[in-house]
């Protein structure tokens, strides 16, 4: 089978590989389309994902939906050519973490596309029949790869808790942020500005559902929304670029006993914080940490809403193209929003 393999700082290359039979209680899936995501790109532009370097040769992608090949034995209910999204997060089902509900926190997590446990960037996957979901017959397979990120943002919607009304910033307008932006607005917020620097991100998030986007190298973010919101600041705001300041301004635009969700990941193993403002303003301060069974939940926003999310995805390219591919995604080339691997 075809696997695209980082095999060095921003060098990818397709390699042949094997795949046995699946185990027990596994589902051999075909891989069709998998998303490229903000932190494949910390991977592969940076080496490491924060505080955890990449170890080479590896394969990254975990935003996948493709088709059932086979199942191993134990394994009912699926027959072969079904199509399904697939969930990257393997959990243990039995420490404390799982028990209380928290798998994302699992202690003996495998998460597809690290170091230890290849990714999605491959013909075929051998996956726990439990990492499967049914898709509706009219979705697109590449639509479908929006399900783990828009599961993502539902989860950091969890700690954000928008109620109708409120004000919010999202900082960062690539894929993340894009979706956290329409998610917010069907929620019924009131007004949400989108701070990007790239022009067409911004354009995107306008389309989106934004109200205003702002970018934060024409003047200063922060005070340009205060100012916008009377001198109040926002309710609650989203970093889902944790990058360029935005962690600072994320602090710095939430009004008194706001509400601060960090999405993105820095690439700094260190960050500086402004304790004294967020002390002084007792803001609610979140971190997400990928998402938590809310795979159903974003399938089922996608597929009411897909005209929404839709024009999110703007490239596709086959894998043969995957370092094309991360190139251009590195660069904001082309109007990139979303860019789709397919493997057909």
């Amino acid at each position: 089978m075809r696997v695209g393999e980082l095999i060095a700082q921003r060098t990818l290359r397709v390699a042949e590989r094997e795949i046995p039979d699946p185990a027990p209680g596994e589902v051999q899936v075909r891989v069709t389309a998998v998303g490229i995501c903000g932190s494949d790109m910390h991977s592969f532009s940076e080496g490491a994902v924060g505080d955890t370097p990449c170890v080479y040769p590896m394969v990254l992608g975990h935003e996948p939906a493709g088709l059932v090949v086979k199942s191993g034995p134990g394994v009912t209910g699926w027959d072969a050519g079904a199509r399904a999204a697939f969930e990257p997060a393997i959990y243990c089902y039995h420490c404390e973490f799982c028990h209380s509900g928290r798998h994302n926190l699992c202690a003996n997590l495998r998460f597809l596309s690290m170091p230890s446990d290849p990714g999605f960037f491959r013909d075929y996957v051998n996956l726990p029949a439990a990492n499967l979901t049914p898709l509706p017959p009219a979705m697109d397979l590449k639509y479908a790869t929006m399900i783990e990120p828009m599961a993502v943002v539902l989860h950091s919607m969890q700690w954000a808790a928008p109620a109708t009304g409120e004000t919010a910033v999202v900082f960062g307008a690539g894929p993340i942020g894009l979706l956290t932006v329409a998610a917010l607005k069907l929620t019924g917020a009131k007004r949400v500005w989108a701070v990007e620097p790239v022009a067409h991100r911004r354009e995107m998030a306008l389309r989106l559902g934004a109200d205003a986007a702002l970018d934060p190298y024409d003047g200063d973010p922060v005070r340009a929304i205060w100012k916008d919101s009377g001198n109040r600041g926002a309710d609650l705001v989203i970093d889902c670029a944790a990058k360029g300041g935005s962690i600072n301004q994320s602090i710095g635009v939430a009004r008194h006993g706001g509400r601060v969700v960090f999405t993105g990941i820095p690439a700094e193993v260190q960050v500086p914080i402004d304790f004294h403002p967020l002390r002084r303003k007792e803001l609610a301060l979140y971190n997400v940490r990928r998402s938590n069974h809310e795979s159903e939940l974003a399938l089922e926003l996608l597929d009411e809403h897909t005209a929404r999310f839709a024009p999110l995805i703007t490239h596709e390219r086959p894998i043969e193209d995957i370092q094309k591919a991360f190139d251009l995604v590195e660069r904001y080339e082309d109007g990139v929003g979303k860019l789709v691997v397919t493997l057909s």
